[in-house]
């Protein structure tokens, strides 16, 4: 795992907080990491990362943030083959919510498996309404995720 795309997806700037602190700790251990564009990107470019680590938030009924609609309709509509796509899931939510905590991120990790990609290890979902400081929770999270990504194989 040399790079990595991280791919935030925020409403209210909580999962963004969380993966500008995600890149700097990857960076820190050694892996080159980019934010993706708020503005989106395209499904072929998706295709094309070896790994992607999704920080997503969820709002209204269990909704992914609006600026991911566009690439999320797109991944849907053209169905490219993310086979060789490896990737890790932080979740923002609130338990609250029962019938949609972390739903943001379920939907995204569930259409990627969809498509093809690796998910490795388990997602980590943030409950704010008990973890306040989220950006604390994904940093706790994140050295086991690096080894096991480290350690996955395709095949």
């Amino acid at each position: 795992m040399n790079a990595v795309l991280i791919l935030p997806g925020t409403q209210s700037g909580n999962a963004a907080m969380v993966a500008e602190t995600i890149k700097s700790a990857l960076e820190r251990n050694g892996i080159r990491a980019e934010l993706a564009p708020e503005s989106g990107v395209e499904p072929e470019f998706i295709a094309k990362q070896e790994w992607i680590l999704v920080c997503c938030s969820t709002h209204g009924d269990g909704d992914v943030p609006d600026h991911m609609l566009p690439l999320i309709q797109e991944l849907v509509r053209k169905r490219p083959d993310l086979s060789s796509l490896r990737y890790g899931v932080i979740a923002l939510g609130d338990r609250t919510y029962h019938d949609t905590y972390c739903f943001g991120g379920k939907r995204i990790d569930d259409l990627l498996r969809e498509l093809g990609a690796h998910r490795v290890g388990e997602p980590l979902l943030v409950d704010a309404s008990t973890q306040p400081f989220a950006d604390e929770v994904a940093l706790a999270w994140l050295p086991t995720w690096i080894v096991q990504a480290r350690t996955s194989q395709l095949g």
